[in-house]
């Protein structure tokens, strides 16, 4: 059945239910659905059919909710991006998505140009902002389209959503998320994460649509809940905790670092939040100091451990286990990554990816219906991935006795700083490149804000200076802002094994040391 169905069932259930909010814009599901209908009757009419790839370079928005549920209306795959890549790293996943359409929000139409002899595939451009030579503006197209359409008959095995991970050689990976992985998702959403989910939920998007606010607009979609979004495109905790209370805000999805700016909000005292029933987190660690200091203003927090690959569901630790009091065993679990989700199997290998025991350290696989079918144009990373029908996570950890998953450590070197996945490699690959650099390394340090920061530790060739501040340049210059170093040190060389590889846990461990990392 087509994930769209969560939307066409849920108009025709509660076509008065307050579908959209921001600021003074209210859509009831009648006319949400209608404009959703009308974009999508304009895409076709233009072109576009099943098995198409749409893109999205757009920032929170009730028009890139409906973009969305017009793709899965005609049965395309949804391609959304992080808008805070740089516009070349947003090209290379339209180009190779094969995206024929983009659509964007005003603010970014001045980047299309730049990018445009990369990414050929594109034959529809549409935006928020005025119509040019080659884009449609979005409003206009909508004018005179029919409110109504029959969702495309899909297959289950279809591709719904395609979920770009970057991978350890810097290149994003397209996870092929399908119709029946997100119809799982939204089923044990409502068996494990919130079983007593209404048509009265108020959720309010404060992370990106492009990630894990997007993924969770799916059973509140399916609910027929109010999608509440900021004004603002950058996150201010006292704005999200004053609509919260104004909005009566009943669930909503955050990465750890938005909790922290929340819990350090000087207002978040003054400020009524009882509405909010359900604080889901996840996507980065989460110290269990900063844990605690957020259970006693959030107490109904329910943490998830999964990946874009297995969108939000591997493991999850429910409301009942986040306690500031009771038995030693019961504080070690805020320091894990809780118990399987429904019908997920869960299990640790070794390298040979032999089964270990209770208590026993290594590589976390995981399988079930919403285990992506592979990564799309990338038949090699989808074998390594996806071996003996076990999707292998990358991640280090091991289960206690009582079935709770603690994950130990990181495999291939990931850093995970304010909830964005960063991938070392990319970063090295951009800073060889300079003319002063002769070898680097870059590694993840705490940070009581993001959770870790990014330091490159650079050898320089001989003869050349080149200071910190002109290397974060080069980075910024090239890289999305967020994933630059926001620190450098300089050794005169890296240390390495008998093999010459480079060791990083010898880089890290001063930093690290005496800190006690919770995941």
């Amino acid at each position: 059945m087509n994930i769209a169905s969560l939307l066409t069932q849920a108009t025709a259930a509660h076509p008065d239910n307050t579908a959209i909010v921001q600021g003074d814009y209210r859509l009831s599901y009648l006319k949400f659905e209608a404009r959703v209908n009308r974009l999508a009757n304009a895409l076709q009419q233009r072109g576009v059919r099943t098995h198409d790839h749409i893109a999205l370079w757009m920032t929170n928005g009730p028009q890139m909710l409906e973009a969305m549920f017009a793709a899965f209306k005609l049965g395309a795959g949804l391609v959304p991006i992080n808008f805070r890549l740089h516009p070349h790293e947003i090209a290379y996943i339209i180009e190779n998505s094969q995206a024929s359409t983009l659509f964007t929000t005003e603010e970014f139409d001045k980047s299309v140009p730049d990018i445009r002899d990369l990414i050929p595939d594109v034959q529809h451009f549409i935006t928020t902002g005025p119509t040019s030579k080659e884009s449609h503006n979005y409003e206009s197209l909508l004018e005179e389209e029919e409110e109504s359409f029959s969702d495309v008959d899909v297959h289950p095995d279809d591709v719904a959503w395609l979920f770009y991970t970057s991978g350890t050689t810097g290149r994003p990976k397209g996870a092929m998320l399908t119709h029946q992985n997100l119809w799982g998702m939204t089923d044990r959403f409502y068996l494990d994460i919130c079983p007593n989910f209404s048509d009265a939920e108020v959720v309010l998007h404060a992370a990106p649509l492009s990630h894990g606010s997007g993924l969770y607009a799916l059973p509140n979609i399916g609910k027929a809940a109010t999608h509440v979004f900021l004004e603002s495109t950058s996150f201010d905790p006292q704005i999200a905790l004053e609509t919260i209370a104004a909005q009566n805000v009943t669930n909503l999805f955050a990465a750890p670092a938005m909790i922290k700016r929340f819990v350090d909000c000087p207002t978040i005292d003054q400020t009524d939040t009882s509405s909010l029933q359900a604080l889901i987190w996840g996507g980065a660690p989460m110290l269990v100091e900063d844990l605690q200091q957020a259970i006693v203003k959030f107490p109904n927090m329910v943490q998830i451990y999964g990946l874009g690959e297995t969108p939000m569901t591997i493991t999850y630790l429910p409301s009942c286990d986040h306690v500031l009091e009771g038995s030693e065993q019961q504080i070690k679990r805020l320091g894990s990554a809780g118990i399987c989700r429904s019908e997920v199997e869960v299990a640790i290998v070794d390298d040979k990816d032999g089964f270990l025991a209770t208590g026993e350290k290594g590589e976390i696989v995981t399988r079930s219906e919403v285990m992506t079918k592979g990564y799309w144009r990338d038949p090699e990373a989808t074998a390594i991935t996806l071996r003996n029908g076990w999707l292998h996570t990358g991640d280090i950890g091991y289960f206690d006795e009582d079935g709770y998953l603690f994950l130990m450590d990181r495999s291939k070197d990931l850093i995970i700083s304010g909830g964005e996945n960063i991938y070392p490699r990319e970063i090295e690959e951009i800073l060889a490149q300079h003319p002063a650099v002769k070898e680097v390394a870059v590694i993840g340090v705490p940070n009581s804000d993001w959770g870790e920061a990014i330091k490159a530790v650079v050898a320089r060739n001989q003869g050349h200076q080149v200071t910190e501040d002109e290397l974060i340049g080069y980075c910024k210059s090239r890289l999305a802002s967020y994933k630059k170093p926001k620190s450098v040190d300089f050794v005169a060389a890296l240390p390495r094994n008998n093999y010459g590889k480079i060791l990083k846990r010898e880089l890290r461990a001063p930093y690290w040391q005496d800190r006690d990392r919770h995941i």
